[in-house]
């Protein structure tokens, strides 16, 4: 045993354990079951399954988030991630049919512990809320949790690339994914985290390839890049500037020819996406927002709510208490020195400009936005897919944090206090905080903790109420951390016992070592 853990590769081990910790956080919780938002895009799931229709009439009460043609109602959302889930659903749906639904409906009826979490002018616990229920956590770990956990280990490896300390590499992917808004929203059946890691796996392939890019990677980042486009319109941006980067790249080896790979692939999903629109919204480039009912004010102002960046905007997203990146994860505020650093290091410069811009492009966006606050919702959430590269340059902090003793308390302090943020307001009552509440820490978190008014998990199907419910949690963190632990320990002694016996055998037999 203790000499198969002293040939384990660290880097495996390390990867195994982030992996694990950033699943467990991400899937604890259950997606908030009356969000508009995401109800809409598992109302398109549910209907191609169970009815064969895009059409979501039948569910189109528990949104209003919807478009409506004709007579007929569909999800107005990019259809990328509900693309996405349908194959799942459908394996699911075998399982849901099964007669073990009414035991488990009637458990979570009378469960005192989750009784608690329901608003008493609610309709209760039915046989069908909880099909769904279990849907949306289930389509929720495999659309939003799975891939955010997997854009962890990414990072990791291509912080691998800046720095050969393990410490900082550990500390910036817990950062990002533990005190970020990207924490949020990994459970949550939105498009942002998927698209999100669709993008960075593109620009992990083509920064990660040194020499001749082959024809299969080519192949794959327009595939990426194009589905993160049909999943969250926004990252058409950043998609245009991967895309850019990859012909740059060609270029350097005198094969931009071959970017028709790239162009291909991408064109493919295109088109398939185009295909789905001209069918529902009668035409190929026609999205569904042009067809919603309600929010016209917002999809009608500008190029579909485009205008230009406004101060209100800016300040919002930033340093706002509404919405405030900065306010929300202060710890974020360690990439403008990081990117400094990160320019004064002469490491990777074309890299540098793709982050540089990436972020740019998204901030931009978000800032003419007319709805830049994204509803009910935590942080600014049309910056995520911009957060991992601006994350990146926080490794050039935390190396100097290794050998700075101020720095390293710097980096604690706003390591709390967005942990405090963060958790506080993702882990707070059983919805997103309203777009009424303009201080949603003070007016929504610090409240309902206050109540033990804390979102449904794992721990309240066990019978556990308040914040009870999340000592699982906390006990299941705590034994991957101690099981981290102690194989290193082991591993350690096990080379410091080898190296011991290495000792005694040479000076027993000195000859052995010529």
């Amino acid at each position: 045993m203790k000499q198969k853990l002293a040939n384990l590769n660290p880097d495996r081990v390390h990867q195994i354990a982030l992996l694990l910790i950033l699943l467990v956080c991400y899937a604890y919780t259950f997606p908030r079951w009356a969000d508009p938002n995401q109800n809409s895009r598992l109302n398109m799931v549910v209907a191609v399954v169970e009815d064969g229709t895009f059409q979501i009439d039948k569910y189109v009460a528990n949104t209003v988030d919807y478009a409506k043609v004709g007579d007929h109602y569909y999800s107005d959302k990019a259809p990328g991630a509900a693309f996405a889930a349908i194959p799942f659903y459908a394996g699911l749906k075998v399982m849901l049919d099964r007669p073990f639904m009414d035991g488990l409906t009637e458990r979570l009826a009378n469960s005192a512990a989750f009784q608690s979490t329901l608003r008493e002018d609610g309709s209760g616990v039915s046989k069908q809320k909880v099909r769904f229920a279990i849907a949306q956590v289930m389509l929720t770990f495999i659309v939003s949790a799975l891939p955010s956990a997997l854009l962890g280990l990414l990072l990791y490896r291509l912080s691998g690339e800046f720095t050969a300390s393990i410490w900082p590499r550990i500390t910036l992917v817990l950062s990002y994914g533990l005190l970020t808004p990207a924490f949020a929203y990994a459970g949550a059946f939105y498009g942002h985290q998927l698209s999100t890691l669709l993008l960075f796996s593109a620009f992990y392939l083509i920064f990660t390839r040194p020499t001749r890019l082959s024809t299969a990677t080519l192949i794959g980042v327009g595939l990426l890049l194009g589905y993160s486009v049909i999943t969250e319109y926004p990252t058409v941006l950043m998609a245009g500037i991967l895309y850019l980067y990859t012909l740059y790249t060609l270029f350097r080896f005198d094969d931009w020819r071959r970017i028709a790979w790239v162009t291909l692939a991408g064109a493919l999903v295109a088109a398939g996406w185009m295909a789905y629109n001209t069918l529902i919204f009668g035409g190929p480039l026609t999205l569904g927002y042009s067809h919603s009912e309600l929010w016209q004010d917002q999809h009608h102002t500008g190029f579909m709510s485009l205008t230009l960046p406004h101060w209100d905007a800016v300040w919002g997203i930033t340093f706002g208490l509404f919405r405030g990146l900065f306010v929300l994860s202060p710890i974020l505020l360690l990439a403008l020195p990081g990117f400094i650093l990160w320019w004064r290091s002469g490491q990777h410069r074309v890299e540098f400009w793709v982050a540089a811009l990436s972020m740019l492009t998204i901030f931009l966006f978000n800032a003419s936005s007319g709805m830049w606050w994204g509803g009910f919702a935590i942080g600014p959430r049309y910056l995520l897919p911009m957060l991992p590269l601006m994350a990146l340059a926080l490794i050039f902090v935390f190396d100097q944090g290794s050998r700075r003793g101020w720095l390293s308390g710097l980096v604690i302090v706003l390591s709390v206090w967005s942990a405090v943020a963060t958790w506080g307001l993702t882990l707070a009552e059983q919805a997103f905080p309203s777009d009424t509440i303009r201080n949603p820490w003070l007016e929504y978190a610090w409240p309902n903790w206050q109540d033990g008014n804390i979102a449904r998990n794992f721990g309240t199907i066990l019978g556990l109420q308040g914040l009870w419910s999340l000592l699982p949690l906390l006990s299941i963190i705590s034994l991957i951390g101690v099981g981290w632990w102690l194989i290193y320990r082991w591993r350690d002694l096990d080379f410091r016992v080898e190296r011991a016996n290495s000792t005694d055998t040479l000076k027993q037999n000195p000859t052995s070592a010529q």
